[in-house]
């Protein structure tokens, strides 16, 4: 049984995200896997992503890590990272396709004429960079971590929800927007952690250490 498994669906910095894991942990089991099995046994679990909501969706049912993912959603210390946050919502924008309905709230693309800084000048779309993130509640995955670092993003759409209880965290561009959401053993971020530096590795290694006392219903 590994410690925690990475949930290979094709798509996503599955490799950089098991070695920041293990360089954090490095006396854990980590396995990088598209196996059901391996998922439902594993003791944590985290859906790394990068690319596009349809694509995400259409490779786990394709390699039938649905209800996997589901189930792990509901039973153990489960991180989603980029895509792996916006599939646990119930609608996105992107391809106009259905997500994992297990939170409620909806995946939008940054609004064109909302994209001016304070100075006027445009911004580009996709969001790609650092930016500051700034804890709205807190978190045992935030332990050690300064409000306000600055983590990597890449991304074009972000969560909307209006629950306003599941938001860990927010970042600016130009209007605030969730970026980290939490509700019991469910953690995760539009940032990419395993890219940002200490503030993320901290993140990570918080993670394989969490013991939430509840379980997502």
């Amino acid at each position: 049984m590994a410690d925690v498994a990475v949930i290979d669906y094709g798509m996503g910095n599955l490799r950089s995200v098991s070695k920041a894991i293990e360089h954090v942990a490095p006396g854990l089991a980590v396995i990088v896997t598209d196996d059901p099995a391996e998922v439902a046994s594993a003791a944590r679990v985290v859906f790394p992503g990068q690319g596009a909501m349809p694509d995400c969706m259409r490779e786990l049912d394709a390699r039938g890590l649905r209800n996997a993912v589901v189930d792990a959603a509901h039973a153990k210390p489960f991180l989603g990272i980029c895509i792996g946050l916006q599939m646990l919502f119930e609608h996105s924008e992107e391809g106009d396709i259905a997500g994992l309905g297990l939170l409620p709230g909806r995946v939008r693309r940054f609004a064109s004429e909302n994209m001016f800084d304070g100075a006027g000048e445009r911004l580009k779309v996709p969001h790609m960079g650092w930016n500051r993130v700034h804890q709205t509640q807190p978190h045992p995955l935030w332990a050690g971590i300064e409000d306000g670092a600055r983590f990597y993003f890449v991304h074009s759409y972000y969560v909307d929800t209006g629950e306003v209880g599941l938001v860990a965290g927010t970042a600016d561009y130009p209007q605030p927007f969730t970026c980290a959401i939490s509700r019991d053993n469910v953690f995760a971020v539009q940032f990419h952690p395993e890219k940002s530096a200490a503030a993320g590795l901290r993140l990570l290694e918080n993670f394989v250490r969490w013991q939430p006392a509840t379980r997502l219903a």
